[in-house]
């Protein structure tokens, strides 16, 4: 289980990036200031990612922004891995990551 604070004046990109995330992770409890999820499993962990990588390349530290409360930064670098060898994603020379396909 995790809690995630709601930021105040999210961006509408912000706010949908989160609304995505949300959405495949099971809410506990929500209110105007804080929402109660289930941590991701692997798998919810590598969707979330391709999701994340469709709008834009990131590095991890950008992914990890997003994904901060939910995921370590260890469990992201592994999905990642995962994915690549999968040739769902592949890492940029700048160190950013980006879906393929």
């Amino acid at each position: 289980m995790t809690s995630v604070k709601k930021k105040k004046k999210t961006g509408e990109k912000e706010g949908s990036t989160t609304n995505k995330i949300e959405s495949k992770l099971k809410v506990l409890y929500s209110d105007k200031e804080v929402i109660v999820m289930t941590a991701p499993n692997e798998e919810e962990l590598k969707e979330i990612l391709l999701d994340l990588l469709e709008e834009k390349p990131m590095n991890l530290k950008e992914l990890h922004s997003y994904l901060s409360g939910i995921a370590s930064e260890d469990k992201i670098r592994k999905a990642l891995s995962d994915l690549a060898e999968k040739n769902l994603v592949t890492m940029l020379e700048d160190g950013r990551y980006a879906r393929l396909g």
